[in-house]
């Protein structure tokens, strides 16, 4: 049976990572704090944007950029999108 947390992004008790995604206090945070699906779901947006952005992940100012963006995403706020794209909902 997997772990369940309470997701700060979906306020519900749901199965949790497997490993935090970092060996640091924020990582912890995110292990404690997180489910499986708003990471899986998060990693998927990122990989867009950094693809779609260009950006480079030595880059301080992208990694900074990077990080306000998933605090937004757990937090349910307005999140950046890639340029042109649309939702799969709304593509039909």
């Amino acid at each position: 049976m997997s772990r369940l947390v309470f997701c700060r992004k979906y306020q519900a008790e749901l199965p949790g990572l497997d490993a935090p995604p970092n060996p640091s206090p924020k990582g912890m945070a995110l292990f404690e704090s997180v489910s499986k699906q708003a990471w899986d779901e998060w990693m998927t947006h990122q990989t867009r944007l950094i693809n779609e952005k260009r950006l480079n992940l030595m880059d301080a100012a992208h990694r900074k950029y990077l990080a306000e963006q998933l605090e937004k995403f757990l937090n349910n706020e307005q999140i950046d999108q890639a340029e042109g794209y649309v939702p799969e909902q709304q593509a039909k």
